[in-house]
């Protein structure tokens, strides 16, 4: 048997089996999506069963997605749920949404409702197939004179219903084959992305990134201008003035210069070491040299409330993943610290399947953060998905905070 043959069998078979499993499928979407909108007016319980509704859509279009990519030998790109870049109570419902608003998502499911269709067909056909070889092999073994053809009731001869059935036969083993082929036709077009739309998507995606990638560069800026204005600048001006007190008084008082001039040495280390505290926080010299796990067991060293770190990586990311990665958790804890009023913090990073660095940051404070425009949860979020990551918060009132990050670990 060929391999044309035997995937034209395969297909057959597939196209019988969802000839049965469609029909079921689509009486139960239609019968939850009406439940839903029934039960809106019922305290509102309809939309747990229109959001069951949506993701189902969503599981539909994966396992179409995965089915007509191994039956065909179809390069179509494995996906991933789409999720809401929201970080408010609106995450949820959006996510939801996105399923039944996603192009990807409709296009497979109309695939599927097509596939369905020609699967009914393709029942009928076997059906006919079936009927005519066992119709043509009872009338060559049976010794009656006359027989009644399974279609239109007709009476003849043997000879005749011989031929009646391995005609029933023929049409519809070639009326299968045509429904494979239409199955071979209507696939590509439908689940393989054209190459428009893919670099339609990638143009769309590059600037999406640049556009967060400028936004946390503009949160970084506003952030180091402002510890520089706050911290480092006032402390450079006052050793200044106190040089400059100190040779006013160099001539007359030698003992109060001399202890101005200290004082000034004292503020400028000070300085050194404030201006080595941002620099650091920029890009730390431990990240490029030793690593994520290194610099991060620094910075939990530091953190001004206990951090239990749980790193488990095996080799390295790419230098953009990792100072994304050591970012988000240095402006989470940095946030716990000030703003939480967090006794204490917990930090796990692990590789997951599909090539992913995954990190989780959460304390036991008040609760209440949000992502504010220019602020430090907006910062780290812009930066995280200009990395190509994906960025979640979730912050009741009363705590906990948590903080999911995602980034591709291209090493």
């Amino acid at each position: 048997m060929t391999r044309r043959l035997r995937q034209s069998v395969a297909i057959a078979a597939h196209l019988a089996a969802l000839g049965l499993a469609v029909p079921i499928t689509v009486a139960l979407l239609a019968s939850t999506i009406a439940i839903g909108i029934g039960g809106l007016f019922a305290l509102g319980i309809g939309v747990l069963a229109l959001a069951l509704a949506a993701l189902a859509v969503w599981w539909i279009a994966w396992f179409e997605e995965r089915r007509v990519a191994s039956l065909l030998d179809l390069n179509i790109p494995a996906r991933t749920m789409p999720r809401s870049p929201r970080t408010n109570w609106i995450r949820i419902p959006h996510t939801v949404w996105m399923q039944v608003t996603d192009r990807t998502n409709l296009r497979s499911l109309l695939h599927f409702a097509i596939v369905g269709l020609l699967g009914m067909v393709t029942i009928g056909l076997l059906q006919v197939t079936f009927t005519g070889a066992a119709y043509a092999i009872a009338s060559t073994v049976a010794s009656s004179d006359t027989y009644t053809a399974p279609w239109f009731g007709l009476e003849t001869g043997r000879i005749t219903a011989v031929g009646i059935g391995l005609a029933g036969m023929i049409v519809g083993a070639v009326g299968v084959y045509l429904m494979t082929l239409a199955h071979r036709s209507i696939s590509p077009s439908l689940m393989v992305p054209s190459r428009e739309a893919e670099l339609t998507e990638r143009a769309e995606t590059a600037t999406q990134r640049r556009n967060e990638a400028m936004r946390a560069a503009e949160v970084e800026r506003t952030r180091i201008e402002r510890d520089l204005h706050d911290g480092v600048q006032p402390r450079l001006v006052s050793v200044g003035m106190t040089l400059g007190m100190a040779r006013s008084k160099l001539a007359s008082d030698p003992d109060a210069a001399a202890a101005l001039i200290d004082e000034a040495h004292t503020s400028t280390k000070a300085a050194i070491t404030e201006l080595r505290q941002l620099a650091r926080g920029i890009h730390p010299a431990v990240l490029s040299d030793r690593g994520l796990d290194a610099a991060l067991s620094a910075l939990a060293a530091r953190s001004h409330i206990p951090v239990h770190l749980d790193v488990r990586l095996e080799g390295r990311c790419s230098p953009e993943v990792e100072a994304a990665m050591y970012f988000a958790v240095a402006e989470s804890l940095t946030n716990a610290a000030k703003h939480s009023e967090a006794g204490s913090c917990r930090v796990t990073i692990m590789r997951r399947p599909g090539g992913n660095i995954w990190a989780r940051i959460e304390d036991d404070g008040s609760g209440g953060a949000r992502q504010i425009a220019g602020g430090g949860i907006d910062g780290v979020a812009n930066r995280v998905a200009a990395a190509g990551g994906t960025f979640s918060l979730t912050s009741p009132a009363g705590g906990p905070t948590t903080i999911e990050v995602s980034l591709p670990c291209a090493s």
